[in-house]
């Protein structure tokens, strides 16, 4: 479980916009993408981005 200490300081790479927590990712709603959290690790970098346009 990611803190909420934790998600106040992240933000997107892209936007520097608010990240909202959804289960397994990271949503940047004004980017439309999400950003993966693997071993309760979020994975915030470009690369990993998953766009959420597609779907």
């Amino acid at each position: 479980m990611i803190s909420k200490k934790l998600l106040d300081i992240l933000v997107c790479p892209r936007c520097k916009g608010e990240l909202l927590l959804d289960q397994d990712k990271l949503i940047c709603q004004s980017g439309n993408i999400a950003f993966p959290i693997k071993n309760n690790i979020p994975i915030v970098v470009m690369k990993e981005a998953i766009d959420l346009s597609s779907n």
